[in-house]
């Protein structure tokens, strides 16, 4: 419940955690402001919503039902009847965190330390959720609201709850890092508002970065999935016969036609709060495609582990896409009731809805008539926890320390994937005594030999590990349209890395039939000519998703007005100011910050993309892609002293994830040898080869530094090393031939010659010397 953050997954997947940098110029305005804010208003333009009351009169039964759900408790007033946690002088310490829970009359406070680092008492505005946890906000100045990350645990006692809980068990951030409870990643605003509330517009300033959020209705209530009711309600006032027949939800005044949407298109309706995503800036609008709001994430690492199963809190959509439950037509409405959100049948009776020995054919013909709730099949004892069909196909992992969710994409057990993948199996979650090929062996026992066809999660595992070749791997994915459309558009977005190479398979997915696919293929083109970049883009600026069409818009934001069609211009410089503009409306968060700061650097603004990416920095100075790209820009126009320093700031952060030190390790090495200063800059290529030990380029680069500076002995140690992690890399090969070649050791340059010779044939450099080997 709440804004489910994960601890310490949502720092490595983030990359979040903060402290003010001293070079950054702070607007007057975010400073010297009173302690506590106020709290958001309601929406002043309708836009076609109803009084939230006014469902009541005609749907008595669903609001009774929607009252106690996980929707209609999404956002209360901190109210006696609503707050749920013990503030009768309740107090908390851990790990230095401390808090004091009270009351003052009818009103709930916390005392806990502020921004300023003081103790201060804190008043509880709204509760947040309620089981398996309480969350509480409180209102801070710039119009934000903050959850408090010390819950409450609303479990029963005998279960463990009815305890004041830290969401980061043993961990304390200081007041300027952005984990702590009055940090960026604490806000109620940017992180959790528009799932928790109806019709929420954030309303960001990103100049003053401040916030002047609306709502239509505190909660999520009928209208945030029925959509704006106002229509409905005249309709109702004027028709009051309940026997009439009528054609469609639009003769009814209802915005949303369920009916109408099929299977696919209700999972959307849910996918905007049930997935996770990056939001398009458009405010939720029932009705509309998931595309049209926001870009569902793929199957990224820290996300997703490479078979599709659920590792970072990424919510149920990314999931149940994938299943066969899915593509067969399958909709969150069949397993789950729509007003109490509850599953409409406890135990395996709600599998045996369809998986049973007379399934309903019209509907689900590819389902075999078999009693799927019998030992023959699951071969454990009924009434057991191995004879649950969600057990087996959908494990949980807990999230938020006491929250357990299943993973929905519904999978068959693949214990005998466990080793080709690096994904978890559900056999040994529950035998943790035993090891997958334990598993497997008893599924062959059970079953015979099963049917074990190639999944996708070997290709994404081998390309994540760099084993074979990504190109083939991602490409082979791509091309099969039977695979689930996140499946091919993770492919896309991998194969966008790989470069010119790609851009046979990308010329393809450009014209897929997902939009998924279309979007994530999109940015592959931004590198290339204007002129070869608008022959196959011009078109999806007409794409019916605004998802595709911003992507779209980004790849183009660099191409010189007079090379697009005249009559073409005027529309693309409104799709791009229109881009813009909701690119500002999501910088509250550093990565909204980073797209905005792209996408003025792709114009040629770099001075203000600068700007950007420092208040990106500000937000979290942790946050390595816009330290990268501020480094790269400020190399560019040779201010190198704030390159430098930028550098060292980011590895002086003592909490840096150790790939991100030693990606910043190896530019402050790079950036040291352009200044002259080699022997420091071997400090620092040291320290990056160890802590990416997989980086091949670094040990090459650090070879040839040690041999200009008459250091061979160690220069063929550092080449060696790392032949070691890519033993066909023609770089270190050629790099190897040519030290010892020049030392007159023919001997030892002919053993790489050869190697090179099967591992780059092709290469000029190696056809150069070829007559000098073939004397």
């Amino acid at each position: 419940m709440g804004c489910r953050k994960t601890g310490a997954r949502l720092r490595a997947v983030l990359q979040s955690c903060a402290v003010v940098l001293g070079l950054l110029v702070t607007p007057a305005s975010w400073a010297d402001e009173p302690v506590q804010g106020k709290p958001p208003a309601l929406a002043n333009a309708s836009e076609g919503y109803a009084d939230a009351a006014s469902c009541l009169g005609c749907h008595a039964t669903q609001a009774g039902q929607w009252k106690d759900s996980d929707h209609g408790w999404a956002m209360r007033e901190a109210s006696g009847g609503n707050v749920l946690g013990n503030f009768a002088d309740a107090r908390f310490d851990e790990a230095g965190v401390t808090a004091r829970f009270f009351r003052q009359g009818d009103d709930f406070y916390v005392n806990t330390e502020g921004e300023d680092g003081k103790p201060t008492d804190f008043r509880i505005l709204y509760t947040f959720g309620f089981y398996p946890l309480q969350q509480y906000l409180v209102a801070l100045p710039r119009g934000r609201l903050q959850a408090l990350t010390i819950a409450w645990d609303s479990r029963k006692q005998e279960e463990g709850g009815q305890r004041w809980f830290s969401l980061y068990p043993g961990q304390r951030f200081a007041p300027n890092d952005p984990l702590h409870w009055t940090g960026r990643y604490q806000n109620w605003n940017a992180m959790c508002a528009d799932c928790h509330s109806t019709r929420l517009m954030k309303n960001y300033d990103d100049k003053q970065d401040s916030f002047a959020s609306t709502w239509h209705e505190q909660t999520v209530g009928c209208q945030g999935c029925h959509g704006p009711g106002q229509a409905h309600v005249d309709w109702a006032k004027q028709n009051k016969s309940t026997n009439a027949t009528y054609a469609s939800a639009k003769e009814l005044g209802l915005t949303v036609d369920f009916k109408a949407l099929g299977s696919k298109g209700l999972v959307e309706q849910c996918a905007f709060c049930h997935s996770r995503r990056q939001s398009l800036g458009t405010g939720q609008m029932p009705g509309h495609p998931q595309l049209d709001q926001s870009l569902p994430a793929t199957l990224r690492t820290g996300f997703y582990h490479a078979d599709g199963q659920i590792d970072g809190e990424v919510y149920e959509y990314g999931s149940f896409t994938q299943s066969k439950m899915y593509a067969a037509g399958v909709a969150c409405t069949d397993c789950h009731d729509p007003h109490t959100t509850k599953v409409r049948i406890e135990g395996n009776g709600l599998c045996l809805q369809c998986h049973n020995a007379n399934p309903p054919k019209s509907r689900f013909p590819s389902l075999q008539a078999k009693d799927y709730d019998s030992k023959a099949h699951h071969h454990h004892e009924p009434g057991t926890p191995g004879a649950q069909c969600v057990n087996c196909h959908m494990p949980t992992k807990t999230y938020m320390v006491v929250d357990p969710r299943r993973d929905h994409s519904l999978r068959i057990p693949r214990p005998d994937l466990a080793d080709k993948t690096g994904s978890p199996d559900a056999c040994t979650s529950c035998h943790q005594d035993k090891q997958p090929a334990w598993a497997a062996a008893a599924i062959e026992g059970w079953f015979g030999k099963p049917q074990r066809p190639p999944h996708y999660g070997e290709n994404f595992h081998a390309v994540r590990n760099g084993q074979g070749i990504s190109l083939s791997l991602l490409g082979e994915v791509l091309a099969d349209k039977g695979k689930p459309a996140i499946v091919r558009a993770t492919a896309a977005e991998q194969l966008v890395d790989l470069g010119p190479p790609a851009m046979s398979n990308l010329q393809w997915a450009l014209k897929d039939d997902s939009a998924l696919v279309r979007a994530y293929a999109i940015p592959g083109f931004a590198n290339m000519p204007s002129a070869e970049r608008l022959k196959p883009l011009l078109a999806l600026l007409d794409d019916p998703s605004l998802a595709v069409r911003d992507e779209t818009v980004r790849a183009l934001a660099d191409v010189p007005p007079e090379q697009l069609p005249a009559e073409r211009r005027e529309a693309f410089q409104a799709l791009l100011a229109d881009y813009e503009q909701r690119l500002r409306g999501n910088a509250d968060l550093p990565g909204g910050r980073l797209n905005l700061a792209v996408l003025l650097s792709r114009q040629g603004r770099d001075g203000e993309a600068m700007d950007e990416y420092r208040q990106a920095l500000k937000l979290d100075p942790y946050f390595s892609p816009a330290r990268v790209n501020l480094v790269t820009l400020a190399s560019a126009s040779q201010r190198l002293d704030e390159a430098e320093q930028l550098l060292r700031e980011g590895l002086a952060l003592e909490k840096m994830p150790v790939t991100d030190h030693g990606n910043l390790a190896y530019m402050l090495a790079l950036l040291l040898v352009e200044r002259g200063r080699a022997e420091e800059a071997l400090t620092w290529m040291e320290k990056a080869a160890v802590a990416l030990p997989g980086h091949s380029r670094i040990r090459y680069n650090q070879g040839l530094l040690l041999s200009r500076l008459n250091r061979r002995d160690e220069a063929l140690a550092a080449l060696r090393s790392g032949l070691e992690q890519s033993p066909d890399d023609p770089d270190l090969l050629y790099s190897l031939i040519y030290l010892h070649a020049v030392a007159g050791e023919r001997e030892q340059a002919f053993e790489y010659v050869k190697r090179m010779r099967l591992a780059a044939p092709e290469d000029p450099r190696l056809q150069a010397i070829e007559p000098y080997w073939r004397q």
